[in-house]
């Protein structure tokens, strides 16, 4: 199965270095040195979409996905941006979730899961993003917390078709704690969380166990290939270690 290496870029970047980045990584894909077992994904800012799209169009198994989106095409939404623009940037996917959107900027659980199936249902793949806090996690919330998660944003989607489902969604499991903090999720941690994540996607309506599950959480190339030969860990999602292109291409060869 390939893995899948995610690029989250966040609010880093103008827009010119942006290009230069995605320009690094596709000279190295041209190069053959990203192992062909390897799926690439970028998502850059929303002034970048263009250019990143532009510069990775003909590398294959990479795609280019947008941070965040509002779930109507338009509209009085200032400040917003919809799927047709992203689209029209050359992005086919969409992070939806991140712990970044629900503790700092407030999105509720209903509108992720508003989200979620607005984008499968207009054709965009999503990567949706849970997690705990160290809090819940040491209150031994852990389950409980994925499982809402989860449940509130995925199970709604059974009359969605399984066709759909299996080649348009991920899941990014990303303990809040280790987030940028340089704390990485020990291997019993991740082998737990993953484990855990795959037995909660078995909705008694629709079985999504067989939908890719990453680990992100402060991955660097120090510790890519020690995640990466975890069970259940399909690829990684990473933060400030993908705003270089070596580390992220070093991270892709892991």
């Amino acid at each position: 199965m390939s893995k899948i290496i995610a690029a989250n870029w966040k609010m880093h970047k103008t827009r010119s270095e942006a290009e230069q980045t995605a320009k690094e990584i596709a000279a190295a894909i041209r190069s053959a040195s990203v192992p062909q077992d390897r799926t690439l994904m970028v998502f850059p800012a929303f002034l970048s979409l263009p250019v990143v799209a532009q510069a990775l169009k003909e590398c294959p198994k990479t795609f280019v996905g947008a941070q965040n989106f509002y779930p109507k095409d338009q509209g009085a939404f200032t400040g917003e941006v919809s799927l047709p623009m992203i689209k029209d940037a050359g992005a086919s996917w969409v992070l939806i979730g991140h712990s970044e959107r629900r503790h700092i900027l407030g999105e509720s659980l209903s509108l992720i899961c508003e989200k979620t199936r607005y984008a499968l249902e207009h054709d965009f793949g999503v990567m949706l993003c849970i997690g705990e806090t160290l809090v819940e996690r040491e209150e031994g919330k852990l389950k409980a917390i994925l499982s809402e998660q989860l449940k509130t944003a995925l199970a709604p989607l059974a009359d969605l078709p399984k066709a759909t489902l299996a080649t348009s969604l991920m899941i990014a499991y990303e303990p809040v704690w280790a987030i940028g903090t340089g704390k990485v999720a020990g291997d019993s941690d991740v082998l737990e969380a993953h484990a855990l994540v795959k037995d909660l996607l078995r909705f008694p309506n629709i079985d999504l166990s067989f939908v890719p599950v990453l680990y992100g959480g402060s991955v660097k190339p120090g510790n890519a290939k020690q995640l990466l030969s975890l069970a259940n860990v399909d690829g990684l999602l990473i933060g400030g270690a993908s705003l270089e292109a070596e580390n992220f291409l070093q991270i892709s060869r892991a």
